[in-house]
């Protein structure tokens, strides 16, 4: 017979074991080594039952062993150690404290998914592990952030294959209190609750529970309550499931209710309230909406709210594709705002106003995400350089007038969470040279330029670090393609070839990550006779290790999982190439540490950043990749091998396969592989551990969360917080009636004419180091100067007379207005470059509160009656 519920029987701890709860409770462990070590003394066989989960050991331990632990004094002695060194680490001041005054006493971390554990399964896939990389990243360094997100009762699926490698999905349903949570409750001791309006009088609740990130809370929502109908107690049922309804809901109770379980918490807990709100891609958009409610309850208008939230809200894009945004049809948006749904007294058609894709190419019938995102966030960024280019010229629509280069889309790189992802094996290294203490600050709060400790590591001990990193991931994966091939039907007779698959002495090759088409899986089977050769070369074999989920609707992204598998089934190679089901956090902890390359070879530029090959980075591992995301910035030839790029005007995606692929096949066979198994006299490959040497001196203080949280706190939310601070009811009533009297009166701004004062030669030449004296009339209509910005404009140009390498030069008002209302504005232009030159003038809006110029997305340009004789190209 089969339960129809199951639950946990916990045994009660003794008293001097009492710390144990603590410790489990708090996700610390996940990246503490002590702790885990700690927890696997309790009892190391039910610790690896339980998968290294510190809840569920507890709950699976024998009293008797309990009680065998409160009298071990030894053991009591490391549960004190423990307990005191995670109350040092919450309580004690960190980085972000002695930072000067004016950052924000807190902020609000949006995301619809967190990877912090394998323990707490609430990921996808790198949007989540980012998230949960910068919580920890941001505990590490003191940073006040708490962390918003909703609690999915299936998580994400996990997959498993068929017989003939089709990809099948599972989803174990997960009970709260099996995992490192718990429930928020009110002061009277019932659970806490934030409820949302829907149409027709209904309802969604959702109970707020709450997992502790080091020093940094994380609240998760849950619509699986008593209260909700059952359509209602499913929307947080699977992360990215159901219909656009379904989703919508999802993204409602994100942003909307996010913010009232965040109110909920610092009421209860005397947390400060977050004065800035960081919105980790569009879906939870909707949290600015509550926000501006929020102020209309106060007495603002909503244009002021607007303004208000905007000043300290941040908004991080992930994708540098269109069809990677969530995108919802208008009536289905307008049917779940106003007064007969959430924010009521808000008028539908400025929510729509919002969402809409009011520009050229944009489809009005859609409510865009990530275009509310951006309209309710004064700053944005990418997630790499090459992103934040992508992301402006993705969003220009939003500003036009403006070049791509001047749409106000920062970039910061994204980084990865050592301590996380650092094999115990490379953290003994570097404690062995620099000391522990130091190792763990290098890895968690960084902020040095390169690690010159690792500079003076024997070559010898670097290269058995690879070995023995290399040879456990052999163990590891024989395990799981045993367990594997044990679901797809084989008997355990016909698996014994599964001991010689991989070699710890050959050089291998790891690829794991989603299985969307643009990062084609199977790209490296283009030409499978040739990745054959290489696979089984005599003297130089390559082995290729590779995992990955395809979204259990992508039909493709499953052909090529199936492809892949078939092709690593084959009896010729399947010793050297091998596909493991089921990718997450727990496998990638030996992946990343075992290989020695990391493959990577999107379609650039769709790779927003990459965080993988970081990942491995970090643990010594080279990279092998196209030049997206990330490793455009930071590819050099000490660090890895860049796979060229064909991206030739009208050249068709089956033939830049062929092209790079056979780029990819020439890189292993004449760079890659002669490097690994050129070895000394000594038996080193010398040249290759002083690559590996090279990647963890100069790349690995490049690649830490550390260092990308505290770019996003000098940034994005320090200035976020003086902006907000100075936006009180006033200031944002004053700001947003700005905004509409220039909008109403922008039409009538126009530039009338423009004269270069200091002629230049005939023959339209000037000489290096003199000034042009730029003169400008411009018409303002309704405004005044101080409502405005006259600017110079000048730069090199390009065959079709674009201004490239711009610089601005404010001119200053000169007189007026004229008997035609209009003013005039001078100033001197110097000629600081040499070759062909040019400028134009342009008017901006102007105001104190602005973070950019760009910001309201208005600009009046000359046109080319109004030039003429003036602005001439200088050859």
């Amino acid at each position: 017979m089969k339960a129809i519920r199951r639950f946990t029987v916990r045994p009660v701890l003794p008293e001097p074991l009492q710390p144990l709860s603590e410790l489990a409770r708090n996700l610390r462990w996940s990246w503490h080594a002590g702790t885990r070590d700690l927890f696997k003394a309790v009892d190391p066989d039910a610790w690896q039952t339980a998968g290294g989960d510190p809840v569920r050991l507890l709950g699976a331990v024998r009293a008797e062993r309990l009680t065998e632990l409160a009298a071990d004094p030894s053991f009591l002695h490391r549960i004190d150690t423990a307990a005191g060194d995670l109350n040092a680490y919450l309580h004690g001041e960190r980085w972000y404290q002695q930072q000067p005054a004016g950052l924000p006493a807190a902020i609000g971390y949006f995301s619809p998914e967190f990877g912090v554990t394998a323990a707490l399964p609430q990921y996808s896939g790198g949007l989540g592990i980012l998230a949960g990389d910068h919580l920890k990243a941001a505990s590490d360094l003191g940073v006040p952030l708490i962390g918003v997100g909703l609690l999915y009762r299936h998580g994400y699926f996990r997959q498993s294959l068929s017989r003939d490698g089709w990809q099948q999905e599972h989803y174990p349903v997960l009970d709260p209190d099996e995992l490192p949570l718990t429930l928020l409750r009110e002061r009277d001791g019932s659970p806490s609750l934030v409820s949302l309006a829907l149409p027709g009088g209904r309802s969604l609740s959702a109970h707020i529970w709450q997992a502790r990130v080091g020093r940094v809370p994380l609240l998760m929502l849950d619509s699986d309550v008593e209260q909700n109908e059952p359509r209602e107690r499913d929307v947080t049922d699977r992360l990215y499931g159901g219909g656009s309804e379904h989703r919508l809901l999802q993204e409602m109770l994100l942003g909307i209710g996010g913010v009232r379980a965040l109110r909920a918490y610092c009421g209860l807990t005397g947390h400060p309230a977050p004065e800035v709100f960081h919105t980790n891609e569009g879906h939870a958009g909707f949290l600015g909406l509550e926000r501006i409610r929020e102020l209309m309850d106060d007495g603002l208008d909503f244009d002021s709210g607007l303004e208000a939230v905007r000043a300290g809200t941040v908004f991080t894009t992930h994708t540098p594709v269109p069809a990677g945004i969530d995108r919802f049809d208008r009536e289905l948006v307008a049917h779940h705002f106003g007064d007969d749904g959430e924010l009521p007294g808000v008028d539908p058609r400025k929510v729509l106003q919002l969402g809409s894709e009011s520009y050229p190419g944009g489809d009005p019938t859609l409510f865009n995400m990530a275009v509310m995102g951006l309209r309710l966030a004064q700053r944005a960024n990418g997630v790499s350089t090459l992103h934040g280019a992508v992301s402006r010229a993705m969003f220009a629509g939003l500003w036009p007038g403006f070049d791509a280069e001047e749409v106000p889309i920062i970039s910061i790189t994204n980084g990865v969470h050592a301590p996380t992802w650092v094999a115990p094996e490379v953290f003994a290294l570097g404690a062995g040279q620099i000391g522990a203490e130091r190792t763990e600050h290098a890895l968690s709060v960084g902020g040095s330029e390169r690690w010159d400790g690792v500079a003076d590591i024997p070559d010898a001990d670097i290269w058995q670090l690879r070995r023995t990193l290399r040879e456990q991931l052999v163990t590891e994966v024989r395990s799981r393609l045993r367990a594997s091939w044990r679901e797809r039907g084989a008997s355990e007779a016909e698996l014994g070839w599964i001991e010689g698959v991989l070699d710890p002495d050959v050089l291998t090759i790891g690829f794991a990550r989603r299985v969307p088409s643009y990062k084609r899986l199977t790209l490296m089977l283009r030409d499978r006779e040739r990745l054959m050769e290489l696979l089984l070369h005599p003297t130089r074999p390559i082995q290729i290790v590779v995992a990955g989920k395809a979204h259990p609707a992508d039909d493709g992204g499953k052909r090529l999982v199936q492809e892949l598998v078939r092709f690593a089934d084959d009896p010729r190679v399947r010793h050297r190439i091998v596909f493991l089901p089921d990718y997450g956090m727990r496998m990638a902890g030996r992946l990343y540490p075992g290989c020695d390359v990391w493959l990577n070879n999107p379609l650039r530029p769709l790779e927003a950043c990459g965080t993988s090959g970081m990942k491995a980075a970090l643990n010594g591992c080279l990279n092998l990749s196209v030049l997206d995301g990330w490793w455009d910035e930071w590819f050099e030839p000490d660090f890895g091998w860049a796979i060229p790029t064909a991206d030739g005007a009208g050249l068709d995606e089956d033939r830049r396969d062929e092209l790079e692929s056979a780029a990819l096949y020439e890189l292993i066979e004449d760079r890659v592989a002669p490097r690994f198994y050129d070895r000394s006299g000594g038996g080193l490959p010398e040249r290759w551990v002083a690559m590996v040497r090279s990647t963890l001196v100069n790349l690995g203080p490049k690649v830490l969360a550390g260092r990308m949280v505290r770019e996003y706190v000098e940034r994005l939310y320090g200035p976020a917080a003086l902006a907000h601070r100075g936006l009180d009811a006033g200031t944002a009533r004053e700001l947003a009636a700005w905004k509409a009297r220039v909008r109403a009166a922008w039409p009538d701004v126009h530039v009338d004419r423009v004269e270069a004062l200091t002629p230049t030669a005939p023959n339209g030449t000037a000489e290096l180091g003199s000034t042009l004296t730029l003169r400008v009339r411009v018409a303002l209509g309704d405004l005044r100067p101080e409502d405005v910005e006259v600017q110079a404009v000048s730069g090199r140009v390009d065959a079709q007379d674009r201004i490239t390498e711009a610089q601005t030069f404010p001119l200053k008002p000169a007189g007026g207005p004229d008997l035609e209302a209009n003013w005039s504005y001078e100033g001197p232009l110097a000629l600081d470059r040499t070759g062909p030159y040019g400028y134009t003038v342009r008017v901006l809006p102007a105001h104190r509160l602005l973070a950019t110029g760009a910001e309201p997305g208005l600009v009046t340009l000359p046109t080319e009656a109004t030039g003429e004789g003036a602005g001439l190209l200088m050859r």
